[in-house]
């Protein structure tokens, strides 16, 4: 008997990614266990805090104290408005500088390499580089130069990082999508046209990587933009993790497989 592997994969989707702390705060709550976290975008900045020991408690703090001149470093407009480098060195202060190496858990954030036009999973190296490249936004953040690799949001490809966490050798995975089901809006800002324009393109993509189970909170009246409705955006994942507890409990309630001893099934690839 093993027992198998559980993974939290947090999707994209610019201020709706709030919501993934709610839902930290009602797994912290019942006790729940994961074993390797994966995060697309938004998804991999709350994860990154997460397997670094932030507690869900204090990035809800953290997100209601933020303001925009904290992390935003505008540029002459050439590969993105905003160079990245704010956001780059909070999340290395935050994330104490270290390596994905280095954490208790297997973690990975998910980008997209625009030269080889494939999802690129981020599994080692300073985490405050892996992050800095899943969240960068075609045309509002600097893409992230790496090698011969041009990064950008993995949610391009991968809105929500279930292959990821399969990648890393997870056998139940439990996704968080933030952006189904969004009823349509009026852009109002650059950043609900972009973000809007890849929810459309990434619709049928989770169709191909299902998660086993699926928590999707009704995220329609936080905006891509409203960084300024952190509180609102956390109680909706708060709310939909609660709701979806009963099925994760019998989802867990299974993780215990017969396998053969002398062979453990190595991570898939």
């Amino acid at each position: 008997m093993r027992k198998r592997r559980v993974a939290l994969a947090l999707g994209s989707g610019g201020a709706k990614g709030f919501a993934h702390v709610g839902v930290l705060k009602a797994f912290d709550e019942h006790q729940i266990q994961v074993d390797v976290v994966t995060g697309s975008s938004m998804g991999s900045l709350v994860g990154a805090f997460y397997v670094t020991g932030m507690r869900p408690d204090f990035m809800e703090r953290l997100a209601s104290s933020l303001r925009w001149r904290h992390w935003i470093d505008l540029r002459v407009p050439k590969l993105g408005l905003i160079g990245g480098d704010k956001v780059w060195e909070m999340v290395k202060l935050l994330t104490r500088g270290l390596a994905i190496e280095e954490l208790d858990r297997p973690f990975a954030a998910v980008a997209t390499d625009l030269v080889a036009r494939r999802a690129v999973i981020l599994r080692s190296g300073l985490l405050a580089d892996a992050v800095r490249a899943s969240i960068a936004i075609p045309g509002v953040f600097v893409p992230l130069r790496k090698g011969g690799q041009v990064l950008v949001d993995g949610g391009v490809i991968e809105r929500v990082p279930v292959a990821a966490a399969r990648a890393l050798g997870a056998d139940l995975v439990i996704g968080v999508d933030v952006s189904t089901g969004t009823r349509p809006s009026v852009p109002e800002t650059m950043l609900d046209v972009i973000m809007q324009s890849l929810d459309i393109m990434q619709e049928q993509l989770l169709v191909h990587h299902p998660a086993d189970l699926l928590i999707a909170p009704d995220l329609s009246s936080v905006g891509t933009s409203h960084f300024h409705k952190a509180k609102e955006a956390i109680r909706l994942g708060y709310e939909a993790a609660q709701a979806k507890m009963p099925d994760i409990v019998a989802l867990l309630g299974s993780r215990t497989e017969a396998y053969p001893t002398s062979v453990d099934r190595p991570p898939q690839r």
